[in-house]
């Protein structure tokens, strides 16, 4: 390994061919000037980034999101992952703003480079979307809540970024640095969000090598995974590269009590029901009025708080206590349709939807972020309302 303007670079042989690894620091403009430089002066075949495929059409396409199918994106229960993307780049925003930078300027550099000397560009990162899941599942539920609220508060925070932080940019990625606190303590954590990505990143050098015979590479990947790609690529079979590939980008499965658990919910609220209404008229009637109250209230308390339409905070009174009597329906799925078709989003707010979610008040002046929200604090109203209706109902049959 050898240091060149502080920017580590590797040259090893793979497979016949010669591959090199650019280690870049995300908030350096030495790296993308190195990119250029390495570009400029070699005669590569192929250019592999540290990007999977929707961070790289949000690079090359930004007006992406103009195009998406908000409908879509509720129905098919996508919007906890759009709204955390949307987060993780107002963070990246946020950090480029205070250094000056335009964010991954060494992948944009790269890919600029790649383009003009019509060399191919080798996505070879994992989708972001199956490592967060992948990170997701792997921990104990009880974690998840506090990565959630480190995420949260990376977006809404606006303290500067301080020096560990800025340590950590300079070898990692903007997932690593969000996560950083919690994978530094943790193993379950680490594993999806570094190790595995250090194997998926060799691997799919591996395979492309093999199956488009390159013979000189050049891979710009964030430096804290150089260590790990450079001790994984000798360690790759060209033979099954494509199906570790594969493995690492399956979801494992969910554990079966999150599944299980709001039937098991609802059978109790029905039987406590059953109960209270077997005892008198009266207990069961002020049951029923517990469970749409605070289920409701609450729901309607998030719809109103994620700034709804008037009228999609009726509606989350209203459809709460009843979907949370079918897990299948959740009451996020019902508000959210509601505010779209009455505060439909227009072009522009698809438009700036990455620039209006760097700043807080953003999310709720952006009709998009907006129905994201209500989303997001209808159902978590609706699912905390649930728990305390139930317990209070509990109480009624106890007390009575």
């Amino acid at each position: 390994m050898m240091n060149d303007r502080e920017e580590p670079l590797v040259r090893m042989t793979i497979n016949g061919a010669e591959v090199t690894l650019l280690g870049t620091a995300h908030v350096s403009r030495a790296s993308a000037d190195k990119v250029r430089e390495l570009l400029a002066g070699s005669d590569y075949d192929a250019v592999a980034v540290e990007l999977c495929p929707s961070r790289y059409n949000a690079i090359v396409d930004p007006d992406s999101l103009a195009r998406m199918d908000l409908f879509r994106v509720v129905r098919e229960g996508k919007v906890p992952m759009v709204t955390a993307s949307l987060a993780l780049g107002a963070y990246q925003q946020r950090l480029a703003d205070q250094f000056g930078i335009e964010p991954g300027a060494e992948m944009r550099a790269a890919i600029a480079s790649a383009r003009e000397s019509s060399l191919p560009v080798l996505l070879i990162d994992r989708e972001v979307g199956v490592t967060l899941k992948r990170v997701y599942r792997n921990v104990a539920w009880w974690r998840r809540f506090a990565m959630i609220s480190g995420l949260v508060a990376s977006v809404f925070s606006r303290e500067a970024v301080g020096e560990e932080e800025i340590e950590r940019l300079k070898e990692g990625d903007i997932l690593e640095t969000t996560f950083a606190q919690f994978a530094e303590q943790a193993r379950d954590l680490y594993g999806p969000l570094i190790e595995e990505r250090d194997r998926y990143m060799a691997a799919r050098l591996v395979d492309e090598i093999r199956s488009n015979g390159y013979r000189r590479v050049l891979a710009v990947v964030g430096a804290g995974h150089l260590k790990g790609i450079r001790a994984r690529l000798p360690e790759v079979d060209p033979a099954s590269a494509a199906d570790e590939v594969a493995g690492l980008e399956t979801l494992p499965p969910p554990s079966r009590w999150p599944r299980v658990l709001p039937w098991v919910v609802v059978a109790l609220v029905l039987a406590g029901f059953l109960f209270g209404f077997r005892r008198g008229a009266d207990i069961g009637w002020s049951m029923v009025a517990d469970w749409v109250l605070i289920n409701g209230g609450l729901s309607a308390l998030g719809a109103l708080v994620a700034a709804a339409h008037p009228l999609t905070v009726v509606t989350a009174f209203l459809a709460a206590p009843l979907t949370s009597l079918n897990p299948t329906v959740g009451a996020g799925m019902v508000t959210a349709a509601v505010e779209i078709s009455l505060r439909r989003p227009q072009v522009g707010d698809f438009g700036r939807l990455r620039a209006d979610t760097t700043h807080p008040r953003g999310w709720w002046r952006n009709r998009v972020a907006r129905v994201l929200l209500v989303f997001v604090f209808s159902t978590l109203g609706s699912a905390i309302g649930t728990y305390v209706a139930g317990f209070r109902i509990f109480d009624r049959l106890v007390g009575g």
